[in-house]
């Protein structure tokens, strides 16, 4: 079920109102009615990958008891590791086993040999890779006694299958969302205010200008052979903008619904584009993702404490692993491998390169390495995205009449906007928070006037937009 969508539109009024005014007199009650809403959610996308979902929230609830209860270090290990080996075996099995199959393949051709090892038919189960890293949270926390289990699986299935976070994050940890669940929830205005406002901001940033952007994208990608240095850059733009507007609009949904339903979920992005370093850009990009896997793996393999090399080695394992968590291509580990590439200044110099530049160029330099990095993020193959980035090189033409084609788009004005407001509201939490600060904006009226500017630019874009978020793939 898309958030921007018809049926979104039925379901969440619904769903508010049973939650708010008949389910309110129980925690329980409500709870139980989350979980049952988050699973038919779920199952509007395919009903047979629910029975997964809940096989996955069972095992880690299962193993977190188990982990609790352990007298001994070494039998706390042992369910770790079971809950470790079956949830990354259903990732890998889902999400990797055609990649390795036709990485061996190839491998094989390249020795001289044929094979006859087919792919599988295996449909990728949505979300997969979130609600596996909610899950392994838990039992990671557990482990290190960082939390104690939960009593109550509806507590913990709900803090796993939590509707608006379960198929694109942020990736939530137990210690902070669970306790959420466990307590008496009150309706709050102000914060239903704020929610509907960072709905309205996550609607216009997928739909008014992902969406928008996608059409362009894969216009110019599918054949990128034919087209001027312009376009071309103008097509490594565009999916630059794409992605950050796809990805942090579902964000902002996901947190403005949360917030209708008393919840406050964790920041998943801190306006990345206006980092002035590539270390800075991934404090702020992805901050739930990034954060899971400094805290789980970085951490854990010695961070920076054991010298400089193997500091950068396990910036290297960091990276690569993101970059393989986000798909199952070559591109991907490219892309991840070339982040660790510009994050090695961070560690031998200790200080960015770029940081020596002025704050405007920093920030273009920035997002210039960011774009060629998404390059291979959004190519088929490592000789496309090589492929394409020569031939943008060779082609691109300055000529101020080809720059001036790029300002005919209504687009153009659109992501303009969107960049302006983040701007000015950089220092706030979303694109809308400057309503609350700024005196001009107590007027109603004007209040009133920019919520139906953004609201129309949405419902007439809303036909065109049937595309899914770029991370339901993830």
């Amino acid at each position: 079920m898309l958030f921007a969508s018809v049926t979104f539109l039925i379901f969440f009024p619904i769903f508010f109102i049973l939650y708010w005014f008949v389910f309110n007199k129980s925690i329980r009650m409500q709870n139980m009615f989350i979980l049952l809403a988050s699973y038919i959610f779920y199952a509007w996308w395919d009903y047979r990958f629910l029975f997964l979902l809940i096989f996955s929230t069972l095992l880690d609830f299962y193993t977190g008891q188990r982990i609790h209860e352990a007298k001994e270090k070494k039998e706390k290990k042992i369910w770790l590791l079971i809950s470790v080996l079956i949830n990354l075996g259903l990732l890998i099995y889902f999400k990797y086993c055609n990649f390795f199959i036709d990485s061996l393949q190839t491998a094989f051709k390249a020795l001289g040999y044929s094979s006859n090892i087919s792919t599988l038919s295996i449909v990728l189960p949505v979300g997969i890779s979130f609600y596996t890293f909610h899950g392994l949270s838990y039992v990671f926390d557990i482990y290190n006694d960082k939390i104690i289990k939960t009593k109550t699986f509806v507590d913990y299935a709900v803090f796993v299958c939590f509707f608006p976070l379960l198929v694109a994050g942020p990736i939530e940890r137990a210690n902070h969302l669970l306790p959420e669940f466990q307590k008496k929830r009150l309706f709050n205005y102000g914060l239903a205010v704020i929610g509907m406002r960072q709905i309205l901001w996550g609607l216009f940033k997928k739909v008014v200008i992902a969406d928008n952007c996608a059409e362009q994208v894969d216009a110019i990608f599918i054949d990128y052979t034919s087209q001027t240095g312009m376009q071309l850059f103008l097509g490594m733009f565009l999916f630059h903008v794409q992605i950050y507007a796809d990805f942090s609009g579902y964000s902002e949904i996901a947190s403005g619904l949360s917030r209708l339903l008393g919840f406050e979920i964790l920041k998943n992005f801190s306006y990345p584009y206006f980092s002035k370093s590539i270390d800075e850009f991934w404090k702020k990009w992805h901050i739930s993702l990034t954060s899971w896997f400094r805290d789980y793996l970085y951490f854990p393999l010695g961070g920076s404490k054991l010298g400089q090399f193997k500091q950068v080695k396990n910036v290297f394992i960091i990276f690569l692993i993101s970059g393989l968590w986000h798909g199952a291509n070559w591109t991907f580990i490219a892309w991840g491998l070339l982040h660790a590439l510009l994050f090695l200044p961070t560690i031998l110099m200790k200080k960015s390169i770029n940081r020596r530049l002025p704050n405007l160029f920093s920030i273009i330099f920035t997002n210039l390495l960011i774009m060629i990095g998404w390059l291979f993020f959004r190519s088929i193959t490592i000789d496309d995205a090589f492929h394409y980035l020569y031939s943008m090189i060779v082609k691109l033409s300055l000529h101020p009449w080809s720059i001036l084609l790029v300002f005919k788009s209504f687009l153009i004005y659109g992501i303009i906007l969107l960049f302006l407001l983040e701007w000015i509201n950089r220092k706030q939490e979303f694109g809308f928070s400057f309503l609350n600060e700024a005196a001009l904006m107590n007027n109603s009226i004007i209040r009133l006037l920019l919520y139906t500017f953004i609201g129309f630019l949405i419902i007439i874009n809303l036909p065109n937009s049937a595309k899914s978020f770029i991370y339901f793939q993830f």
